[in-house]
């Protein structure tokens, strides 16, 4: 029923990535506190050139502000259908490219099922209402269905459209530790994978292609139009978190897990490298430091010394770093004295500004110093 990976055959060696972080400035200016009314709030988005900002809270609804004020109403309600066991929960949303023409959205959440609360991988479409712009019409129609009920934690991921127009989800490895279930690997399955999908058939059924295997949690990735990248963001398991840079359109890419975690062999040295994309930047747990959370390429107006640098924070310590890369080189730098506290996610808004989103319901802009 789905399509199977041609493995690439190229070694990606390693490229050289800078030791030490050196700082930068910014700041972070508060959108929202934490007694705004927001619900861990965990995905931000907004159609091009929209004012409006769209926030998803993991318990499973959508949330609109509008003038600066958040809206009562939600742009969608699915609570009653969304789990938030573990990792669970409404996870991500897109826009359509041609939200503005045809009205759709693509939201990505896990469904319980049927005594088995860990659930399913699910990605519907919705459609905005006819008669009001700030409300998503239900029932949403079907795209994919995942299972993935062993676990309660690694299932990833995000949807976003890519610059081909087709709409990419990322997926965990199915949870548990050291990939326990053998998933990275085996191009039978669907998790541990990053999948594009051809949405244009909708309503009727969509083949997943997987686009690319070896990946442990790509909790988040980000596509760079004006550069043609895809940027990954993949959680280690207890060594390393790992940056992966690559063209858009390579296809048939293997990142490596469960063979290896970062740049080191797993469990142990040596392995065999043959065929594997390596990432550009890993960093270890010192410090505190416990999994990545990958944000965006900053391409907005206000601080221009960010352009092209792509964001990304840590769990556990709430730094804020950015990474260039160029000729094959990254540089890594950091905000000195900006902790963003436990970061959930980070998210963009119409304008290309970024913002992250924590734990503590709290919802920060990025902003010059």
């Amino acid at each position: 029923m789905w399509h199977s990976l041609a493995l690439g055959l190229a070694l990606l060696l390693p490229v050289a990535c800078s030791d030490s972080v050196t700082p930068f400035e910014m700041r972070l200016q508060e959108v929202f506190g934490g007694a705004a009314g927001l619900s861990s709030p965990i995905d931000l988005q907004a159609p091009p050139g929209d004012s409006r900002l769209f926030i998803a809270e993991r318990p499973g609804r959508i949330r609109i502000v509008q003038n600066g004020a958040l809206l009562t109403t939600p742009f969608l309600d699915i609570m009653s259908r969304v789990s938030i066991q573990g990792e669970a929960g409404l996870l991500s949303f897109a826009f359509h490219p041609q939200y503005p023409q045809q009205g759709f959205v693509f939201v990505h959440f896990i469904e319980p099922t049927a005594g088995d609360p860990e659930g399913d991988i699910v990605v519907e479409r919705y459609e905005v209402s006819p008669t009001d712009p700030n409300l998503l019409q239900t029932p949403g129609t079907p795209v994919i269905r995942i299972p993935h009920r062993d676990f309660n934690n690694h299932y990833g991921g995000r949807v976003a459209f890519g610059p081909d127009g087709m709409l990419y989800l990322s997926t965990g490895d199915g949870g548990g530790g050291n990939d326990q279930l053998g998933n990275g690997q085996n191009v039978a399955t669907l998790l541990g994978k990053l999948l594009r999908l051809d949405v244009s058939t909708l309503p009727g059924t969509v083949t997943p292609e997987t686009w690319a295997i070896g990946l442990r949690n790509p909790f988040r990735y980000a596509f760079d139009f004006p550069t043609g990248r895809l940027y990954i963001a993949d959680v280690g398991q207890g060594a390393r978190e790992e940056i992966d840079v690559v063209p858009a359109n390579s296809a048939g890419l293997n990142y490596g897990w469960n063979l290896m975690e970062g740049m080191l062999c797993f469990p142990s040295a040596p392995c065999d490298m043959s065929g594997l994309t390596l990432p550009v930047y890993d960093y270890d747990h010192g410090g505190g430091r416990c999994a990545i959370i990958g944000g965006y390429v900053y391409r907005g107006a206000a601080i221009p010394e960010l352009q092209g640098q792509y964001l990304f924070s840590d769990l556990c310590t709430g730094f804020v770093r950015s990474l260039s890369f160029e000729n094959g080189v990254a540089t890594v730098t950091e905000a000195p004295m900006v902790n963003v506290g436990t970061p959930l996610s980070f998210g963009q808004d119409g304008f290309g500004e970024i913002y992250v989103l924590t734990a503590d319901n709290r919802v920060l802009r990025i902003a010059r110093q």
